[in-house]
């Protein structure tokens, strides 16, 4: 359950960065500018403010959460770093970058966010030690990883009727759509 919920964590840190990178995006043809510097650090306040007051956090857990959310600023103030500077490098590039300095470049950004990452998981530790199983759960929802098991969940179950593995209500879609009860291999043979 602890790499659940740190994996939760590291989603809020993430999520709040691509929502970062989703506005840092030069405007094309017909489309609205991206949002100011302001109105991102606002939505990463109200973000990480909506995790805090969804936890309920006691007066102990909330020694720890100082530590939580600095890590977690960090970690979103890195991978903005690391943005930046490739919307730069692209505006700047005249030539194709060589592919070995392409990997030497996504290598040091992944060891930058490895060792983000590895600090949140330290700062969230004690935290998430300390929470009940209510506040787990809601923190597994408040930072996403509870719909991420869901869509997955979803996903496995249309693979499986994909695949031929349907339950009764697989069956009544495919005959009420006039597609047999053979396996897809079998419908398509000459």
């Amino acid at each position: 359950m602890l790499k659940y919920v740190l994996a939760g964590v590291t989603a809020l840190a993430i999520g709040g960065s691509t929502l970062v990178y989703a506005q840092q995006q030069q405007p094309d043809r017909g489309s609205r500018p991206g949002i100011s510097q302001e109105d991102r650090a606002a939505f990463l306040d109200a973000r990480i403010a909506a995790v805090r007051a969804g936890l309920k956090l006691t007066p102990d857990q909330e020694k720890n959460w100082p530590a939580v959310e600095t890590a977690v600023r960090d970690l979103i103030k890195i991978r903005t770093d690391q943005r930046e500077a490739q919307i730069a490098a692209r505006a700047n590039r005249d030539q194709r970058i060589d592919p070995v300095e392409r990997l030497r470049s996504q290598a040091d950004s992944m060891a930058a966010m490895a060792t983000g990452m590895k600090r949140v998981a330290e700062a969230a530790d004690p935290l998430y030690k300390s929470l009940d199983d209510g506040q787990k759960r809601r923190l597994a929802m408040l930072t996403r990883v509870g719909a991420r098991a869901e869509m997955g969940q979803r996903m496995e179950r249309r693979d499986r009727q994909f695949r031929g593995e349907r339950g009764e209500r697989g069956q009544r879609w495919h005959h009420r759509h006039g597609e047999s009860d053979r396996p897809m291999g079998d419908r398509y043979r000459l």
